[in-house]
């Protein structure tokens, strides 16, 4: 029932929080600011994947600075103008918005009326670091868009980007099927041990078991548990392999050392670099060159490993808790560790020098600000492991779902935490209106302290790289399933999958019971409802009924008469 949090010291590499905070500390958290909504939605009927439906777009900064890094990328605006046949919006934003002012240029700019809903992008690539585009910007727009943001410490990080992008996209691997990686280093604090045993050993028994189903299409998959010893080789030796791949990692992210950052340059290129124990680091140094995860993406699970933003959504509680005098000065070091308001944000070494690397990733999924075991495991009387959080983030990546889409898979969750929030909240102004009184219900405080904490853990993940970039896989159907071993060792015991014939022999069945439904594999009658699906008039849902399959099947349909139409023309070019 204790608040882990995934934050080391960088001289010694022992946790900030020893022991960690009680659930109780955040029973009396601060009221999460409500961003207003739109007036109106874009059309969420559509395929998200599809780009000419859901078009592409970038915000950059305003003045000079934000034309030079216009003409940096000019060559992927470009290249997603011809896939989306449109030219693509650009906006120009003033620098360093707060929430409010964000939400206002949202509701005023992005939602114009004048600008037609099909033409508005879902896919946004925001340009430069956070004191030029704000992270409260890209949080706000984050709730209905896919957005990414590029941030490169030169102008040449932004072209290696660019150029590492569009080689991918016009020559994929020969791989259908990505790897996925697990990594946890094991360095005996409680975040980590926690964070082992709530998400990674679960998601890899997860993946595993809907692999061996023939649901999840992977090539490998592993899982590491490092140890400091030797934590360094193995890792990247894992994550210098050429297939494209899928990595979690999870570990504390470096904050100051005991004596402080000696300098705002030293802060910049080590806060949230991977902490391997025993007073080791893996920093951007380290992977600036060389194969890491090429053409992959990284889940990177750690205290500023995105980024440290302008002020922590968490000062102001750890403040009240030290003011209080509470929980014996635990706080005191994080809090002394926390940007002050008016210091400079910014995107931390490890994602802008990965995305630079041209053997590098195409995109890293990493937090900006504290990073808490909150966001895949809840406590209290409703609590428990939530691997699904992270899991369904990876399994559409590995079915070839563009990088913004499988974001959006974690930050439907802030969405959820959120609503519940504000419910508890409305309830008690009502009865405070009607004069009823709130009642001091432990249970209830207990509730209120889990909601908050895993809302503001959960969106404080961000997604830096091209949303619209997705894993480069080959042109085989992405729905194909690798063969899997009989056994794979991972994460330290044995996870059985189906044997090759096996899962031959289930995919038989599978096809026979599918044949059995008679219309449903007539080749008129598939190519009708993959049509009407295309057309977008009616939910896939609905389709999949009438037609009497499965609703996953119907996507198999639609995604195998897309590969066959893009080959097709193709060879007409």
């Amino acid at each position: 029932m204790n608040l882990e949090l995934l934050l080391a010291h960088a001289d010694d590499s022992r946790p900030f929080l020893e022991g960690g905070l009680p659930l109780e500390a955040a029973a009396d958290a601060p009221r999460p600011a409500e961003a207003a909504g739109p007036e109106h939605l874009s059309d969420g009927s559509a395929d998200p994947n599809d780009l000419p439906l859901q078009r592409w777009g970038i915000v950059a900064p305003e003045g000079p600075l934000g034309d030079r890094l216009l003409d940096l990328v000019a060559p992927l605006q470009k290249a997603r103008e011809a896939a989306q046949g449109a030219a693509a919006r650009v906006y120009r934003v003033k620098a360093r918005m707060d929430a409010v002012e964000a939400v206002q240029w949202k509701n005023r700019v992005y939602w114009d009326e004048s600008v037609p809903e099909e033409e508005l992008p879902r896919y946004l690539l925001v340009l430069g670091d956070l004191d030029q585009v704000s992270l409260e910007l890209q949080q706000v727009m984050a709730s209905n868009t896919f957005i990414g943001r590029l941030a490169g410490a030169s102008d040449s990080d932004y072209a290696a980007y660019v150029q590492k992008v569009l080689q991918w996209e016009m020559s994929p691997s020969r791989e259908a099927a990505a790897r996925s990686l697990y990594c946890t280093v094991r360095d005996g604090t409680a975040a980590t041990t926690i964070g082992y045993k709530a998400l990674m050993e679960p998601s890899v028994a997860q993946a595993a078991a809907r692999r061996g189903e023939g649901r999840l299409p992977l090539k490998d998959l592993v899982g590491l548990a490092l140890e400091p010893e030797d934590a360094r080789a193995r890792f990247l030796a894992e994550v210098g392999r050429s297939e494209p791949a899928v990595l979690c990692s999870m570990s504390h992210g470096l904050g100051a050392p005991r004596g402080g950052w000696k300098s705002r340059d030293e802060q910049r290129a080590l806060q949230g670099a991977m902490s391997l124990g025993l007073g080791q680091h893996l920093g951007a140094d380290d992977l600036a060159a060389g194969p890491f995860l090429p053409g992959g993406m990284w889940f990177y699970l750690a205290c500023y490993g995105g980024g440290t933003p302008e002020t922590s959504a968490y000062y102001h509680w750890l403040g009240k808790l030290q003011d209080a005098g509470a929980f014996g000065g635990r706080v005191s070091s994080v809090l002394a560790g926390l940007p002050r308001s008016g210091e400079r944000p910014f995107v931390g070494a490890l994602p802008r020098t990965v995305l630079a690397n041209p053997a590098g990733p195409l995109g890293v999924i990493a937090h900006c600000d504290l990073a808490w075991t909150y966001a895949f495991q809840d406590l209290g009387a409703e609590g428990g492991n939530r691997v699904s959080r992270f899991q369904g983030v990876f399994s559409a990546l590995a079915r070839g779902a563009r990088q913004g889409v499988a974001y959006q898979n974690l930050l439907r969750f802030f969405s959820e935490k959120s609503v519940e929030l504000s419910v508890l909240y409305d309830e008690e102004a009502r009865r405070d209106f009607a004069g009823e009184g709130v009642p001091a219900d432990e249970a209830r405080a207990v509730k209120k302290a889990n909601l908050w904490m895993a809302r503001q853990d959960l969106s404080g993940y961000v997604l830096f790289g091209d949303p619209a970039a997705r894993l480069p896989l080959s042109e085989a159907p992405r729905t194909a399933t690798a063969r899997a071993p009989e056994a794979s060792s991972v994460l330290g015991f044995a996870v059985q999958t189906p044997s090759a014939p096996a899962a031959s022999a289930a995919s038989a069945a599978s096809a026979a019971s599918t044949a059995s439904t008679g219309p449903s594999r007539d080749g008129a009658k598939m190519e009708e409802a993959v049509l009407a699906a295309l057309a977008g008039e009616e939910g896939e849902k609905s389709i999949a009924a009438r037609h009497g399959i499965p609703r996953a099947e119907l996507t198999r349909w639609v995604e195998a008469y897309r590969e066959a139409g893009r080959a097709a023309l193709s060879r007409l070019g």
